[in-house]
């Protein structure tokens, strides 16, 4: 394998600006040439009275963004507390703010991974705080209440279309200087085409595109994607299977 990789490789991120400076520079370690492109700005969410903690017996955190956005506003957890997340970055977010332990699934980094695990099937009766954005997906929640928890939302931010020219990104492409682009989610899919208009749709379904999960392949494949690669949830993991990918070649 070459010490260099990515040597040459125009790959574009579209994670929110401040998740996605990681991968981008572990692009640019193995030789790649990052352009980041958020499809997804994260505001902060209409303020409300959090609910008492001290009333909950676990807290979910679905993403590093909730946790920051949380713990902003939390100085004092509740003793008690356990907490859970959703992927190992989540666990990770929480463990560099001296928070441990944090179930978190091995393998995997969605709702239904983490439900998965044994303790999630231990909840009847417990009463259950779900941090994460406004909207989103809903299985985690129902899922919990099916088993009998009680479930509540805090809501502690928005996800928004960026305001973004697209206007270098079309003509980087026309350049033939985009090799792959990474979608974290299927919303930063939805709005990735919205930004790029008809004529990027063309370009990002003719380029391969790398995706943490199987069900944003699914996704992608079914809105015209051409060559779909799931690279798994955390950076480490993306890195990987877009240095593997490109080796290869």
């Amino acid at each position: 394998m070459s010490n260099k990789p990515l040597e040459g490789r125009g790959i574009v991120v579209t994670r929110p600006a401040a998740q996605a400076r990681n991968l981008a520079s572990l692009i640019e370690r193995a030789g790649g040439r990052a352009l980041v492109f958020p499809a997804i700005e994260i505001e902060d969410a209409t303020e409300r009275p959090l609910p008492p903690l001290e009333r909950f017996d676990l807290a979910i955190f679905v993403s590093p963004t909730a946790v920051e956005r949380a713990f902003r506003r939390v100085r004092d957890w509740p003793p008690k507390l356990r907490y859970a997340a959703i992927g190992r970055g989540t666990a990770r977010e929480l463990a560099r703010r001296g928070i441990a332990p944090v179930l978190a699934p091995e393998r995997g980094a969605d709702s239904e991974a983490l439900l998965a695990l044994a303790p999630m099937h231990e909840v009847k009766g417990k009463q259950v705080a779900i941090f994460r954005g406004e909207g989103g997906r809903e299985v985690l929640g129902e899922t919990l209440a099916a088993r009998g928890a009680h479930v509540e939302y805090v809501e502690c931010y928005r996800r928004v279309l960026p305001r973004a020219d697209s206007g270098p990104l079309l003509a980087a492409w026309g350049d033939g200087a985009i090799d792959a682009v990474v979608v974290s989610s299927g919303e930063g899919l939805q709005n990735l085409l919205k930004l790029l208009g008809d004529a990027g749709r063309r370009h990002l379904f003719a380029t391969p595109l790398f995706v943490p999960h199987e069900r944003i392949a699914e996704q992608a494949s079914a809105l015209g994607a051409r060559k779909v690669i799931v690279g798994g949830p955390g950076d480490d993991e993306m890195s990987a299977r877009l240095v593997a990918y490109f080796d290869s070649r």
